[in-house]
């Protein structure tokens, strides 16, 4: 085949396949360029066609790299440099060696190489457009028809050559799709490894709910009103937390429609889903007692180090702040990105005791205050040393009966604490609620042996009666006993594995 002919093939390709001119060139270059390659068996030979795209005339070349005389060259591209100099006293350590060699003709093996050549690289285009169409719209909604159903996956037809994945974990509990079926879900991901780009569809996502509402009420659409966040049990419940930008709209009520109409058509492409709408506060309390709806919260106490908020809830209310399996509360707690604890008003109110009785202790211990001026500071919000020590003195004398030189005493008692804390290298430690309930365990001695490092009942059991004697007030006796006590738990564990074991013994048996 001459180089008319190959212009022929060219211009056939290009004007049948619809792909350009230079693609369908460089595909019959590789193919000649293999065929030639095939001439130096045993060797990595590297050949390189040229083609001349209007004569259509093409010249073949050989090159070699050239390396240093430590490398080791690979046979057939490689040369070393003393090799190089043989050749050409100019080659240098990253030069190219090229020779024009004797051109293999475009026959008919050379030709149907060309064409497998040009059918991958359609192949390569259409995926490289597929991700340039779809890229910009990852996480909003897709429409396709059901071209194939298997065991893991269906598959989307997106038209255009475009398919996407829907994977069985990304359906809708157990729902079920046929051929032709219509389809509508959300771009999740496009996975680029592979054979090819992949789009990766989502029907249980959160971000899928929100982009039905988006559709079902223009209020959103025109941003008049946001959804703030969305946590989702697919296909049992889900929760929206909403915001309008102009007063005179209630965002709820535009959500759930006319006679629930809107939220009523989310949840039906939702396979029956039942979706909660939670006006947002920017004040994490009253976010959270809005997403516990429809349970009635009594009172939160928040934790903000640890993002954790204890909610109280009637007796007779709990079971519906809980919900099934833990769904209302695990639901609330992922759309307000808060960790909920939900209890009765009794538990409640058990726990504030105990925090408090901890707190009292804690000031009695470290600034050796009375019982009564502690519930003092315990009743006005003093939570830490750190409070009493850098707290304005202005707000300590507002406290009934506190005068300034009170205020000067406390506040220094509280410095001394904190400095000798940071003498030892580590900030003031509190001792764990297993250490404080232990019987024979004074809330005194407990702070002694937290400002010591030793926290918990374990590590007070790994403790010898010399290191706890150490402690003034306590003696022998004491010591030993209180260790005793720190390591029943280790002997009663020791007990269960032997009991355990006589037992499997007795099976085998």
């Amino acid at each position: 085949m001459g180089s008319k002919e190959i212009l022929q093939v060219v211009e056939l390709f290009s004007n049948e396949k619809g792909i350009p001119k230079s693609i369908v060139f460089e595909a019959i270059e590789q193919a000649l360029a293999t065929a030639t390659r095939k001439r130096f068996e045993g060797e990595e030979a590297d050949i390189r066609v040229v083609i001349d795209p209007a004569s259509g005339e093409y010249e073949t070349f050989r090159h070699w790299v050239v390396v240093p005389d430590d490398h080791l060259a690979i046979l057939g591209c490689e040369l070393t440099t003393e090799e190089a100099r043989e050749i050409d006293p100019e080659l240098k350590v990253g030069d190219e060696h090229s020779i024009q060699i004797e051109s293999e003709d475009f026959g008919r093996i050379e030709a149907q190489t060309a064409k497998q050549v040009i059918v991958q690289k359609v192949r390569e285009a259409e995926r490289e457009k597929v991700v340039a169409d779809y890229e910009n719209r990852l996480l909003t909604l897709i429409n396709g028809s059901v071209k194939k159903v298997t065991r893991d996956a269906v598959i989307v037809d997106l038209g255009g050559a475009a398919e996407a994945l829907l994977p069985r974990e990304n359906l809708i509990g157990r729902e079920i799709f046929r051929v032709n079926d219509r389809v509508r879900a959300i771009l999740q991901e496009i996975r680029t490894e592979g054979r090819g780009p992949q789009l990766v569809l989502s029907r249980n996502s959160p971000e899928f709910l929100v982009e039905l509402f988006k559709i079902e009420v223009p209020e959103i659409a025109e941003e008049t009103i946001e959804i703030r966040g969305a946590a989702r049990d697919p296909g049992m419940r889900a929760k929206i937390a909403v915001k309008t930008n102009d007063g005179r709209i209630d965002p709820v009520g535009a959500c759930v429609g006319m006679r629930g109409a809107r939220v009523q058509a989310v949840s039906n492409e939702l396979n029956g889903e039942r979706v909660d709408i939670v006006l947002w506060d920017d004040n994490p309390a009253q976010l959270v007692i809005n997403a516990m709806a429809p349970a009635e919260v009594s009172s939160i106490v928040m934790d903000e180090d640890n993002r954790s908020m204890d909610v109280a809830v009637a007796d007779d209310n709990l079971a519906q702040a809980i919900g099934r399996g833990g769904q209302n509360v695990r639901l609330a707690s992922d759309l307000t990105g808060w960790k909920l604890n939900v209890m009765s008003e009794d538990q409640a109110v058990e726990r504030q005791e105990a925090e408090s009785e901890k707190l009292v202790n804690m000031f009695m211990v470290r600034l050796d205050a009375d019982d009564e001026l502690a519930r003092i500071l315990v009743d006005e919000g003093f939570t830490s040393i750190d409070e009493v020590a850098y707290v304005p003195v202005e707000e300590m004398l507002a406290i009934e009966g506190f005068d300034e030189e009170l205020v000067e005493t406390l506040r220094a008692r509280a410095r001394d604490v904190l400095l000798t804390s940071a003498l030892a290298g580590e900030e003031s430690r509190e001792p764990a609620d297993d250490l404080l309930a232990m019987e024979g365990m004074s809330p005194g001695l407990a702070y002694k042996l937290a400002d010591r490092g030793v926290c918990t009942m374990d590590e007070l059991a790994e403790l010898s009666v010399d290191e706890l004697t150490e402690i003034e007030g306590v003696d022998e006796a004491s010591a030993a006993a209180l260790i005793m006590k720190a390591r029943e738990p280790w002997f009663a564990d020791d007990a269960e594995d032997a009991e355990a074991g006589e037992e499997a013994k007795s099976e085998q048996e």
